[in-house]
């Protein structure tokens, strides 16, 4: 099986290398080497030629504050090309895996939501997402679109690392209290990819949308103290003390794209669909923070 892998830089995209090579001969792009969402001739001209089974698209604007200055780029990156994408997979009959997220909903209630649940985006990123799962839907392709939230990895920048920084630096941190979700790990959404799209491969009825997030809820406060006092616990010099990790309202620390405040996603479909359960929050940040420490 052939699989064309796009975004392989990022962080979804850089755990997908290692889990899909298992699965198939992997042909991986970045925006560097012909898998560019802003040339989108070019893109699907690579498309064509290499005629893959299975398109995994692990691209996307994800600059979610700055989207609200550049919503046309947005717009192209998040759904022009994947609906150009969506379109050619269709024609060659190859599934195609597209990665969404929690911010196509408004966060209203306290419920966690299914993947039938009314769309409501509060910012450009989550419309532009929107938009991108629609035109895939519109297409007709098979297609597995997994929405997620609070994506971290090891590599790279994140949430984690940032607190960190901070609670080294500083007597007093301020964190956001009200904003509820699941941090979830790239290395466990690309392992599920890879067991995910190989079962649609064999039975077609497997496709579709998908929540697709870590067992467990919290608030970016709880988090961030997660993060501290195990990286106390594990003797990194912390400065503040733990309690000065301060929670605060959504309203006191204003950002261009408003949030959605709850980020809740049912997984029932996924576990009851695939027989996958997704582990605990805290035990995919633990392995994440034992890597980095």
């Amino acid at each position: 099986m052939k699989i064309l892998l796009l975004g392989k830089g990022g962080q979804v995209g850089w755990e997908l290398q290692r889990s899909l090579a298992v699965v198939g001969d992997v042909v991986a792009l970045d925006h560097d080497d012909g898998g560019d969402f802003t040339q989108p001739n070019q893109l699907l001209a690579r498309v064509q030629a290499l005629a893959p089974q299975v398109i995994v698209n692990a691209a996307a604007h994800t600059a979610v504050d700055k989207a609200e200055s550049e919503p046309e780029l947005a717009r192209q990156i998040n759904a022009g090309t994947p609906a150009l994408l969506a379109i050619e997979a269709k024609r060659l009959g190859a599934l195609l895996v597209h990665y969404s997220t929690d911010y196509v909903f408004d966060g209203s209630g306290s419920h966690a939501r299914d993947e039938d649940a009314p769309i409501a985006p509060l910012s450009v990123y989550g419309a532009t997402k929107a938009e991108g799962e629609e035109a895939i839907r519109a297409s007709g392709c098979q297609h597995l679109i997994l929405r997620t939230s609070w994506v971290y990895a090891a590599r790279g920048g994140n949430f984690a690392k940032t607190m960190l920084r901070l609670a080294s630096e500083r007597d007093q941190l301020k964190v956001i209290a009200d904003q509820i979700g699941a941090p979830t790990g790239a290395d466990v959404l690309a392992d599920l990819t890879a067991h995910m799209l190989r079962a649609a491969r064999v039975n077609p009825a497997l496709t579709g949308t998908y929540h697709a997030v870590a067992g467990g809820e919290t608030s970016w406060h709880e988090y961030a103290r997660f993060v501290i006092e195990f990286a106390r616990e594990q003797g990194k010099a912390i400065k503040v003390a733990p309690d000065q990790i301060l929670p605060i309202p959504t309203s006191d620390y204003p950002t261009p794209a408003k949030r959605p405040l709850n980020s809740r996603l049912s997984t029932a479909k996924l576990q009851q669909r695939f027989g996958l359960r997704l582990p605990h929050w805290q035990q995919g940040v633990a392995r994440m923070l034992t890597e980095i420490l």
